[in-house]
């Protein structure tokens, strides 16, 4: 998923890409880790046109994914979908790990850097998807989780568990008040 640059830099180009999301090593990962599963390829289209001295791609990512509901533990589909922009300029990334403060000026925090005559856009396109993940997805938002005595799906059914509210650290300040 690389754009020559010399075919943006005289006029806005359209791009259309369609890549299995195993192709994407972020990805790729975060299914091994049984974050989700990918069900799809992932769609981008996007538009690239050459701005001053930097490169402006603007589009569009989405890919279905299969997760599971972090209160009740189903299995559900959504798709991921994005926007974005993202600035590419002409030069070589500092490594910064060696020094122990470094300041960053504007332009180093919206752009990314490219060398060579292609910009590869593999690594934003993933990071796009990464982001748009949820950490602790849910089903719905009215999703009841699962019984903590017996387990059950309280979306499906219910149960007669007698939960106990546990005692809060705070309960003595229950009824505390502060007189001026």
């Amino acid at each position: 998923m690389k754009i020559r640059t010399e075919h943006i830099k005289e006029a806005v180009r359209d791009y259309s890409f369609n890549e299995p999301a195993e192709s994407f090593q972020v990805l790729a990962e975060m299914v091994a880790a049984g974050e989700c599963r990918f069900t799809g390829s992932v769609q981008v289209e996007l538009t690239a046109e050459r701005e001053h001295d930097h490169y402006r791609v603007e589009g569009t990512v989405s890919v279905p994914v299969q997760l599971d509901c972090s209160r009740c533990l189903c299995s559900f589909d959504r798709t991921v979908f994005s926007r974005f922009t993202i600035f590419f300029r002409e030069g070589v990334a500092v490594n910064h790990e060696e020094e122990d403060e470094v300041e960053l000026n504007e332009h180093d925090l919206i752009s990314t850097c490219f060398s060579g005559d292609e910009i590869d856009l593999m690594p934003e396109i993933a990071e796009q998807v990464a982001l748009d993940i949820p950490l602790k997805p849910l089903c719905s938002e009215n999703c009841k989780g699962l019984c903590p005595v017996c387990g059950i799906d309280l979306n499906s059914g219910s149960c007669s568990c007698v939960i106990e509210q546990k005692q809060s650290k705070f309960a003595a300040l229950k009824d505390f008040k502060v007189h001026p």
